[in-house]
C-alpha cells in the first residue's frame, strides 16, 4: 500500500475537522429541536383531551416506526415536488429532530408519569396552577429519571448524523467518503472516521454513566435512611 506523505495527512485532517464541525452543528441543532418537541408531544400525550392525546400518540408511532433515512429523503427529494425546498442543513436538522423527538417524548412521558399520582392530586386539591405545579413540583422530580435516557438518546443522535451524508451534506462521513474518492487509502481513512466518532461520543457516554452512578448512589443512600 502506498504510504501517505505529510501534506496528504494534513489535508485529510483539515477535511475531517470540517466534517466534525458540521456533524456537531447538526447534533446540537437537531438535539434542541428534538428536546423541545419531546416535551410538547409528551405533555400532549398526557392531555385529558382525547384528540390531543391521540394526535400525540400517532406522531410518536409514525416517527418511531419509519426509517430516519427515508424521512430525510422525503424532506429533501419529495417536498420540492410540492413546492417546498429545504437546504441540506435544514433538512438534516428537521429530519433528525422529528425522528428523535418521538423517542424523547416517550422518555419524558414515562418520567412524568413516574412522579406519584398523589402529588398531582395534592396540587389539584390546593388549587395550584397546573403550569406552575408542573414547573416547580413535578418536573424537578421527573428530571433525574429522564436525563440518563435522554443522554443516551443524544449519543444515538450524534451517531445517526452519518445518515445526512446521503443528502450531500458534508458531515464527517461524507468527508471521509470524499477523501477516499480523491486519495484512496480506504481502510486508513475509514479508520480515522471511526476514531473520530468514538472520541465525539465518548464524553457524552462518560457523562451519562457518571450521572447514572451518582443518581443511583444518591437514591440508595436516601433509601437507607
Amino acid at each position: 500500500m502506498r504510504l501517505m506523505d505529510t501534506e496528504q495527512l494534513e489535508f485529510i485532517a483539515r477535511q475531517l475537522l470540517k466534517g466534525i464541525g458540521v456533524t456537531l452543528q447538526i447534533t446540537l441543532l437537531a438535539a434542541l429541536l428534538a428536546l423541545a418537541l419531546a416535551f410538547i408531544v409528551a405533555l400532549l400525550r398526557l392531555s385529558p383531551f382525547r384528540p390531543l392525546s391521540v394526535g400525540a400518540r400517532v406522531y410518536i408511532e409514525f416517527f418511531r416506526g419509519t426509517s430516519a433515512l427515508v424521512q430525510l429523503f422525503y424532506l429533501f427529494f419529495i417536498l420540492p415536488l410540492l413546492g417546498i425546498t429545504l437546504s441540506p442543513m435544514t433538512t438534516a436538522v428537521i429530519g433528525l429532530g422529528l425522528n428523535f423527538s418521538s423517542f424523547g417524548a416517550e422518555i419524558v412521558r414515562s418520567a412524568l408519569v413516574n412522579v406519584g399520582q398523589g402529588q398531582r392530586d395534592a396540587l389539584r386539591a390546593l388549587d395550584f396552577p397546573a403550569a406552575a405545579g408542573l414547573r416547580r413540583i413535578i418536573l424537578p422530580q421527573a428530571l433525574p429519571f429522564m436525563l440518563p435516557p435522554l443522554g443516551s438518546l443524544l449519543v444515538e443522535l450524534l451517531k445517526s448524523t452519518s445518515l445526512v451524508s446521503m443528502i450531500t451534506l458534508s458531515d464527517l462521513t461524507f468527508s471521509g467518503s470524499t477523501l477516499i474518492t480523491s486519495l484512496g487509502h480506504q481502510t486508513l481513512i475509514w479508520s480515522f472516521v471511526l476514531v473520530c466518532y468514538f472520541f465525539l461520543s465518548w464524553p457524552l457516554v462518560w457523562l451519562v454513566r457518571r450521572y447514572e452512578r451518582r443518581h443511583t448512589r444518591h437514591r440508595g443512600s436516601r433509601g437507607a435512611r
